[in-house]
């Protein structure tokens, strides 16, 4: 299963009751966080989750309304008694970026690693995630994230015996290890079936509308996209900030055919989001007008 939490809702600026962007994903112990606008460690609070356990923070790109909460974020951490290393990702400059940052918090308890993106799409497989990075369309180098959780096949005792593998490396290889005994080598295709189905997560946000987002998104349970203006009478400004619109993302859900769709990181002039929310729908009839701490548990299928 896969806790998600879209903990801020906001674009540029901070409102009373909407924070800036930031999104939670827990899974097996881990926690995930994507970007970490100013308000982060509030809502974090609000929701009721821990930050101890953040072992990985992925940075969309370095607009202060996407990372200026993350200093605070990282004392919290530390004072929370971590030791473990946070891995950061991001787009080229991320030590830097962070560097420049951490002059307010220069001492940590904990290890900060580093993973540079320098590819239009770049892998990464992580404390149980695997997660895609792919390049969108804004004012700067900004990435989206597809986090996926792959499911093995389930357990066929008689492939096992038919491969004459030994019962004691059954338990190891559904683990997903690799096994050299006596100069054979054991792998887990050879006793499980064929892959089922995982969970798949795609967020997306400051970018225009660009083939790659639809492509990434594919199949998604769910599908977490910028939705800056709530309607195409400012698609001249959405294409002037390289934001998109409610229409726009919903055009790339539908195109994507995924489950379901969040939209977040609206614009301080846009007071109530829900009033586009009937226009939307007719386009993607799964969209959800978000608002800070929306959250679901997302589960593999039976």
């Amino acid at each position: 299963m896969l806790d998600v939490c879209l903990l801020g809702t906001g674009g540029m600026m901070p409102l009373p009751n909407r924070w800036l962007t930031a999104l939670m994903t827990r899974f097996n112990g881990s926690s995930l966080l994507i970007d970490c606008g100013e308000g982060t460690q509030i809502t974090l609070r609000q929701k009721g989750w821990s930050h101890h356990d953040i072992d990985t923070i992925c940075f969309t790109h370095y607009h202060g309304d996407h990372i200026c909460g993350l200093p605070g974020l990282l004392l919290s951490i530390g004072n929370a008694d971590r030791k473990e290393p946070v891995t950061l990702i991001g787009p080229k400059g991320l030590m830097k970026v962070v560097n420049s940052l951490r002059v307010v918090a220069p001492e940590l308890p904990f290890e900060l690693k580093y993973i540079e993106l320098n590819e239009k799409r770049e892998v990464i497989n992580i404390n149980g995630y695997e997660i895609i990075a792919f390049k969108v369309n804004h004012s700067v180098t900004c990435y989206g994230y597809t986090i996926n959780i792959n499911r093995a096949g389930k357990f066929v005792p008689e492939k096992a015996k038919e491969n004459e593998v030994p019962m004691k490396f059954w338990n190891r290889l559904q683990k997903g290890e690799t096994i050299e005994e006596d100069g054979r080598i054991m792998t887990p295709d050879m006793i499980l079936g064929e892959p089922r189905k995982g969970i798949k997560l795609t967020y997306c946000t400051d970018t225009r509308p660009v083939d790659i987002i639809s492509e990434e998104a594919n199949g998604a349970d769910l599908f977490i996209c910028e939705g800056m203006y709530g309607t195409d009478e400012f698609i001249k400004k959405a294409k002037e900030k390289k934001h998109m619109t409610f229409p726009e993302a919903a055009l790339i859900a539908k195109k994507a055919e995924v489950k379901q769709m969040w939209l977040t990181h609206y614009s301080p002039s846009m007071i109530n989001p829900d009033d586009y929310k009937e226009s939307v729908r007719k386009i993607f009839p799964d969209t959800v007008i978000s608002k800070d701490r929306r959250s679901i548990t997302l589960s593999f299928e039976d």
